[in-house]
């Protein structure tokens, strides 16, 4: 395993200065709708927790407390659909990105090693791959992959980040039989799955479920982030689970180079994932911006691409205006989204739910302004 250069590998958020500094010139100041940042108040659930959790002088378990292995699984069986996960196969990590980032080369990917990822898709997953010497491949083809032996890791991203689009389990069987029969590991990026909007039935399906997985969990992994539905970015409080075989590797691996989720963490982590009533209320504020937002759009002449699930609405012209044209547009007004680009598609500018509802209405009211 070894880390590699990303010196030359530019920062997406770097390419968009000019955007963002029109947004912030507008004189009735910027509204950031461009990164997923939760603003609304941590749930008081969580907090007590973790004030109940503070007084930690000892070091604490890199493979996560019993009870939060266990509120995962729980949690799991629960809200997902799986009701067969091993308490044991759960790793807490230091936020999504970092797992993002690094689990190629804890994987022990390297030169040679093709890592596929979906072709419109959170950057971090080429970061990643790079990272560990591997070779990223952007594809939403299973046949552009199935049957090479060189593809070793295979990332699913439903809802997906940024389009919203919800792969369904004839989708996720499709990839995870494909992976089997070469022995590539498939992780499954599955962070917003707490928030459907125009899902059929709310069926968002996981890697581990059953109708998708056979029964077994062998080469399946789940990443989960509770910053989105429990409003804990600051917290960095995010899982690994699935195979027990993979996860005894990783938190051998993690418990060498430190990577340890803070005690105080794994409480709240414990508490948010036993509580599902806080989850409701923070869907129903997105959901409620969502439609604002939406409705917006579409006044302002835009049309919203899948974005059937998620944080976000995938925004386009019809008149074929660029990506980077549209979210000028909306710079204009103050109104700073990110660009398709920095994600591989050119036509299409990502719009976030992640703001005050002050600032959503007043966004609304800038969008349809004659």
């Amino acid at each position: 395993m070894g880390l590699h250069d990303l010196s030359d590998l530019p920062y997406p958020w770097d390419s968009i200065a000019g955007i963002t500094a029109t947004a912030r010139a507008h004189p009735g100041g910027l509204i950031d709708l461009s990164m997923g940042t939760p603003v609304d108040p941590t749930p008081e659930v969580v907090r007590q927790a973790l004030e109940a959790a503070s007084d930690a002088p000892g070091y604490p378990m890199t493979a996560g407390t019993p009870a939060l292995r266990q509120a995962v699984a729980a949690w799991f069986a629960r809200r997902r659909g799986v009701p067969d996960l091993d308490p044991a196969a759960v790793l807490p990590t230091i936020g999504s990105k970092e797992l993002v980032g690094l689990l190629p080369s804890l994987l022990h990917l390297g030169l040679g090693d093709v890592v596929v990822h979906p072709s419109v898709a959170y950057p971090t997953y080429v970061a990643g791959a790079r990272a560990a010497g591997a070779t990223p491949l952007a594809t939403d083809d299973v046949a552009d992959w199935a049957g090479r032996d060189d593809v070793r890791m295979v990332w699913v991203n439903s809802p997906g980040n940024p389009t919203g689009r919800v792969l369904d389990v004839a989708d996720l069987r499709a990839v995870v039989e494909a992976a089997r029969a070469i022995g590539a590991v498939v992780v499954s990026d599955e962070c917003y799955a707490e928030l459907a909007w125009e899902v059929p039935g709310g069926d968002v399906p996981s890697v581990l479920d059953p109708r998708v997985s056979g029964g077994s969990h062998e080469n399946l992994l789940v990443a989960y982030s509770l910053s989105k539905q429990s409003s804990l970015a600051g917290y960095r409080a995010a899982f690994l689970a699935g195979d027990p075989a993979l996860i005894a590797d990783l938190t051998q691996t993690r418990k060498h180079l430190g990577l340890i989720v803070p005690a105080p963490v794994q409480a709240a982590m414990t508490a948010a994932l036993s509580d599902d009533e806080h989850v409701a209320v923070i869907r129903a504020t997105y959901g409620a911006r969502r439609g604002a937002l939406a409705a917006a759009v579409r006044e302002a002449g835009f049309v919203v691409d899948g974005s059937e699930a998620g944080l976000y609405l995938w925004v386009a012209a019809p008149d074929g205006r660029s990506g980077r044209q549209v979210a000028q547009w909306f710079a204009e007004r103050g109104v700073l989204t990110a660009p398709g680009h920095l994600y591989g598609d050119d036509r299409h500018t990502r719009v976030a739910l992640t703001s005050s509802d002050g600032q959503i209405a007043d966004a609304v009211s800038r969008l349809t302004v004659a």
